[in-house]
């Protein structure tokens, strides 16, 4: 009546469908990965999974992801859909695990999980660009962080904090110019990041440059 399916860390492949699972339900194994399903709408459901996993380019979330939109399309389960999730995490631990899940994200209820899963791993990517601007904040590296930064901003465009980060880089770096509209975009938006200004400046995370603070803050 189960399944079970595992890869192990050669990648070697295997999985098991139990004769009373309920139709239709079968597996995939395939190089480096498995692909099952049970109580489908169709039997080519695991197929369309395996294809798509094996043709789909990009990063394991993406084929995982491309696995499951395949398998929604061929019918899916027979009783319609309300939740997706996704674990990726490095294949090397660093011995910090918080840092090694690079993507660990579920949606319980949805009538389009798949919709809302493919937004929260977009989501993902970008706040991981922010925090390796972050870190080269942190190391000083102010034209890194700006593009790090910015690549953040352009897949998260309603997410304010993006930007507003870009822009500590800008006046950081000395791009008070280029700094200053993307201060005026935030505040307008949302008003309450104008208040982290001066605190930014009391741990060295701005200038403490009176004017330079004075010209943020105006905006």
């Amino acid at each position: 009546v189960r399944q079970v399916a595992m890869v192990d860390a050669q990648g070697r492949a295997g999985a098991h469908t139990g004769a009373k699972c309920i139709q239709a339900a079968g597996h995939e194994v395939g190089e480096g990965f498995t692909v099952e399903a049970n109580l489908m709408d169709r039997a080519t459901v695991w197929p369309a999974m395996a294809r798509a996993f094996r043709t789909t380019k990009g990063d394991l979330a993406d084929r995982l992801l491309a696995a499951l939109r395949a398998a929604q399309r061929e019918g899916g389960d027979i009783r319609g859909q309300q939740s997706a999730a996704i674990l990726v995490v490095k294949g090397t631990p660093s011995g910090q695990p918080w840092n090694d899940r690079l993507f660990d994200l579920r949606v319980e209820d949805s009538p389009d999980p798949l919709k809302e899963l493919g937004r929260l791993i977009q989501l993902r990517r970008a706040y991981r660009l922010m925090d390796e601007g972050d870190g080269l904040v942190t190391a000083g590296k102010w034209a890194e962080a700006k593009t790090a930064y910015e690549a953040a901003a352009k897949l998260a465009p309603g997410v304010w904090e993006m930007p507003f980060w870009q822009a500590v880089a800008l006046a950081s770096g000395g791009k008070r110019e280029e700094a200053l509209p993307l201060f005026k975009r935030v505040f307008a938006a949302e008003p309450f990041w104008k208040r982290l200004v001066p605190r930014l400046a009391d741990v060295d995370q701005l200038p403490k440059d009176p004017a330079l603070l004075k010209a943020i803050e105006a905006q």
